[in-house]
């Protein structure tokens, strides 16, 4: 049931300006460990918002994820054929783009650079891939209103699979937007891991035949149903560890110890749904905790930022931060249309 404070809070503001504060904040400590953070930042719970705050390819690459949602839904309802075209031409032209230049992953260039061509979406995916670049743009899919499950789990999947094919990349990616969703439409932060679970166990063997394609072929699976089951599988282990972190919270220590480092999208999806629970009131202190960890930092901030903007919405942000954050008006603009 949407909720009356759902429709006013802004929700896609909240979280797509989240993500990109996460992202500046994170930007700076990832590949470094804690102690090192320490050093150079000083207490995690003082870290300061860079300046200028810069972000990485996670916020370039969710703008041009939203971008491509824009023109499909301008041109009717979203389907897999109305989505791929101007998604993919985003993610090129986003990997041509002079300020590609943030260190993006290896399967994201690797992935659009074999986009750009005629040659069918699949044969570019990389199959063996379920890095963090997955699912680290896919939260504006969760902020668009009036979709159903369907849509929101296929656009999920296949923006995942346009680069990252594996099947954990992109039951990771269906479990982020729908984390999103979730708390965009006034859901509690309390039962969320398990409400995971419940659709992770629901989705086990659901293949998604008219928004992927052939795709489970490309990883020569035996069959579409056990290439998805073991994305599935592997999130619900995941989810398992975040289940058994917050039955007894530490907050003082680092979130990867207990949830993974994040390279890999079910931890990073683990790592920063654990940051934003440990904190669920406190939005600043989550990106902050999210930042400090051993793992990859920013894509960590980045999924925190977007949980806790869409749970408490445009309020979330110290007005400072937010007015200094890079890509504000791209972020903002975008966030309106569904906000609307």
């Amino acid at each position: 049931m949407i909720t009356a404070r759902a429709i006013t809070k802004q929700a896609a503001t909240g979280s797509l300006i989240g993500l990109a504060l996460g992202d500046a904040l994170g930007f700076p400590t990832e590949f470094n460990d804690v102690p090192s953070i320490l050093a150079k930042c000083g207490p995690w719970r003082e870290m300061a918002l860079p300046d200028p705050a810069f972000v990485t390819d996670d916020t370039q690459m969710t703008l041009a994820f939203a971008r491509g949602i824009r023109t499909a839904m301008d041109r009717g309802v979203l389907g897999p054929l109305r989505l791929e075209r101007p998604v993919r031409d985003e993610f090129v032209d986003w990997y041509h783009s002079p300020d590609n230049n943030r260190a993006p992953g290896d399967t994201c260039l690797t992935a659009c650079r074999l986009l750009d061509s005629d040659r069918p979406w699949q044969q570019a995916s990389q199959t063996g891939s379920k890095g963090c670049g997955a699912n680290m743009r896919v939260a504006p899919i969760g902020l668009v209103p009036g979709l159903s499950d369907e849509q929101r789990a296929g656009a999920a999947q296949l923006q995942a699979a346009l680069t990252h094919g594996h099947p954990t990349a992109l039951a990771a990616s269906d479990l982020t937007a729908r984390a999103v969703y979730l708390l965009a439409q006034g859901g509690e932060p309390l039962g969320l891991a398990g409400q995971l679970r419940s659709y992770a166990y629901e989705n086990r063997d659901r293949y998604y035949h008219r928004w992927l394609g052939d795709l489970w072929t490309h990883a020569g699976a035996p069959t579409p149903e056990a290439f998805i089951a073991r994305g599935w599988d592997e999130c619900l282990g995941a989810l398992e560890r975040l289940q058994h972190a917050l039955r007894t919270p530490s907050p003082e220590t680092d979130p990867c110890l207990a949830t993974g480092d994040g390279w890999v999208a079910e931890e990073a999806l683990a790592t920063g749904l654990l940051c934003f629970l440990l904190f669920p009131a406190e939005p600043v202190t989550a990106l902050r905790r999210a930042a400090c960890t051993k793992g990859d930092s920013d894509s960590i901030a980045s999924l925190a930022g977007a949980f806790a903007g869409a749970h408490l919405g445009a309020r979330a942000w110290p007005k400072e931060w937010a007015e200094r954050i890079e890509y504000r008006s791209d972020l903002l603009s975008l966030a309106a249309l569904w906000d609307a």
